[in-house]
């Protein structure tokens, strides 16, 4: 590894044993074994440092934990293969509970700095590719507008259900529930009272 991967995996594990408050730069350094100006070299400052590395933990934890479901599902409907995501989901997010409290707490620091604010968001923009590149593998009957815009729903899923099983697990909605308003919202499945003349 190169100096660059040594800090994004020291600032991990710096921030599992301590917490993103207590991560020092210094104490980044020496768990990646580098100097100090490594990292603002590299990352220009400890901030932008800690938010790549937690963007990156959750992307492979919670990314990689997506991709198998999504891959496993794909002889299914689309719709199935979305209730059954949704479905699982709650595991993937048990599995990365730490990334995802460190994620949380990280973006109400970084909200607090314009600068930083605006690196999040710009990267937040462009958090929808990976769910986007592993659909298009998946489902390559779907056009790239399709694909688009089913990775930017599971995107905007994933980051509001991520918090919401922080706070509250077992009120989820499931995956069965979230296919269902997809269905009622897209005039597939007629409302409830309808009488479907």
């Amino acid at each position: 590894m190169g100096n660059r991967e040594d800090l994004l995996a020291g600032a991990r594990r710096v921030i599992v044993e301590r917490g993103v408050a207590k991560a020092t730069a210094r104490d980044i350094a020496t768990a990646a074994g580098v100097s100090l100006a490594a990292i603002g070299y590299h990352f220009g400052s400890k901030e932008q440092l800690i938010t790549e590395a937690l963007m990156e933990s959750l992307g492979d934890g919670i990314g990689d934990g997506m991709e198998a479901v999504v891959g496993e599902t794909a002889a299914l409907p689309l719709l199935d293969g979305f209730a059954e995501l949704w479905n699982r989901m709650p595991e993937v997010f048990a599995a990365n509970r730490e990334p995802l409290l460190a994620s949380l707490d990280n973006t109400v620091r970084v909200l607090r700095d314009p600068e930083a604010a605006r690196h999040l968001a710009e990267a937040a923009g462009e958090g929808y590719l990976g769910i986007a590149e592993q659909l298009r593998a998946a489902r390559p009957e779907l056009s790239d507008e399709q694909v688009d815009a089913v990775a930017k729903l599971d995107f905007a899923l994933v980051q509001s259900l991520g918090i919401l099983w922080l706070l509250a697990p077992d009120s989820l909605p499931s995956g069965d529930e979230l296919a269902r308003a997809v269905a009622v919202i897209a005039g597939t499945e007629a409302p409830a009272g309808s009488t479907g003349a």
